[in-house]
């Protein structure tokens, strides 16, 4: 049921990138805008209202939580659908980041109480399914009926279905004992620890320091390609909505869900033998495909192109579970969704909000060179920074045995 939320909201949230075109043509908004309305104005409230309400997870109930977020969030959706003006869709994208910003945080802490340590990557990995999952409804869905019927009647189709997500995690979910899967409890009462204290803990931590500001670059460019390979793919190689969702469908989806599900898993089965492969197997997969991603932008021929983009859908969403798994597993009971929030916190204002809007800002730039290649350009751009994002989950592995012998209780 976690997993199918996460769908849900990663279907209302990067649907956006399917109708971007359609949205600006009747809008009349530059690159720069529609950067600014999948950004920031998202990712502000997004990533700054989800600590609050972590912090509420971590002593209230969880499950009603995450009930309450999808039904907001899939209500705004809706009245995406509804809006006539760029400031009308801003403030509907706001309602929907606002809804979002309270279902993931209690999603891992819930996940963490159900898995013990050995298994949580693969656990992770599972309900990071939800982002693939989402992506592949998005595009088949979206290119289709976008295509067919218009993006309006798109934004309603996607977002009704949420409401009936939100009554069967109400009805059927129950909120699992804390600790329960570490053999161990937390101290009755009201005992987690305050925003001050959780995010001092992480910052002193090597490990956990390097997982953040890793899993940040790789919001920030996982963020920027998914919002703008539609747009890429329609202005470069001359697709038609449909064809994109097909195609991104089926690498983004499908092949990524590979990727995703496989990264927590092989995280598990490498630690075996060195817990430090739980931060370094993200190290290889990012810096292993810079060379197959930056070919994507550099040929001109689609098939080329598309066969070279395989390599980077499977390990574009190779971060996700072994970096929440690892956070979930490096700080103490009470500190959980707080934590999980943070690291959310900072991938999403950097990643959600100034990925996209960088792509829309250089791609403006580089028109009167280019002019329709200018996105191209942005994004081959955006791709060396997976270099940089590998780097930091290198970094955290060297000390992760230490930090974990010293997780406090």
């Amino acid at each position: 049921m976690l997993t199918a939320v996460y769908a849900s909201s990663q279907v209302d949230r990067q649907i956006m990138g399917m109708l971007l075109e359609p949205i600006r043509l009747e809008l009349g908004a530059s690159d720069t805008a529609m950067g600014f309305l999948v950004g920031l104005t998202f990712a502000i409230f997004y990533a700054t209202l989800g600590m609050p309400i972590a912090m509420l997870a971590d002593r209230t109930n969880r499950r009603n939580i995450i009930t309450a977020a999808i039904t907001v969030w899939s209500a705004m959706t809706v009245l995406c659908g509804y809006a006539q003006t760029f400031v009308q869709m801003a403030l509907a994208r706001i309602g929907v980041g606002v809804g979002e910003a309270g279902s993931t945080p209690p999603s891992h802490s819930i996940i963490s109480d159900l898995f013990p340590p050995e298994k949580r990557g693969t656990a992770m990995g599972v309900f990071a399914l939800g982002v693939n999952i989402g992506l592949l409804l998005a595009y088949l869905g979206g290119g289709w009926i976008s295509e067919n019927y218009g993006w309006r009647t798109t934004f309603i189709a996607v977002g009704l279905p949420g409401l009936l997500i939100a009554l069967v995690l109400y009805l059927t979910v129950a909120e699992p004992r804390r600790g329960a899967a570490d053999g161990t409890a937390p101290r009755q009462g009201n005992d987690a620890p305050r925003f001050r204290a959780v995010a001092a803990y992480m910052w002193r931590v090597r490990s956990t320091r390097h997982l953040t500001i890793g899993a940040a670059i790789a919001g920030f460019i996982g963020y920027g390609f998914t919002l703008w390979m539609p747009t890429f793919l329609i202005r470069s190689h001359g697709l038609s909505p449909t064809e994109v969702g097909l195609v991104l469908a089926l690498m983004t989806g499908l092949v990524g869900a590979l990727g995703t599900f496989t990264a927590g898993k092989l995280a598990d089965v490498l630690a075996r033998r060195d817990e430090r492969w739980r931060s370094w197997v993200v190290a290889a997969g990012k810096g292993g495909y810079v060379p197959f991603l930056a070919g994507v932008f550099m040929v001109d021929d689609l098939t080329t192109a598309l066969v070279l983009y395989v390599i980077p859908a499977f390990f574009g969403g190779f971060y996700l579970a072994p970096t929440f798994a690892l956070i979930q597993s490096l700080v103490s009971l009470r500190m959980r969704a707080l934590a999980s929030s943070i690291v959310l916190f900072v991938l999403n204002i950097i990643g959600m909000g100034f990925g996209p809007q960088l792509v829309g800002i250089m791609s403006d730039y580089f028109a009167p060179e280019y002019g329709k290649e200018s996105l191209r350009m942005s994004l081959l751009i955006l791709t060396f920074l997976n270099l940089w994002c590998a780097y930091h989950y290198f970094t955290a592995g060297r000390t992760l045995k230490e930090d974990m012998a010293r997780r406090p209780g």
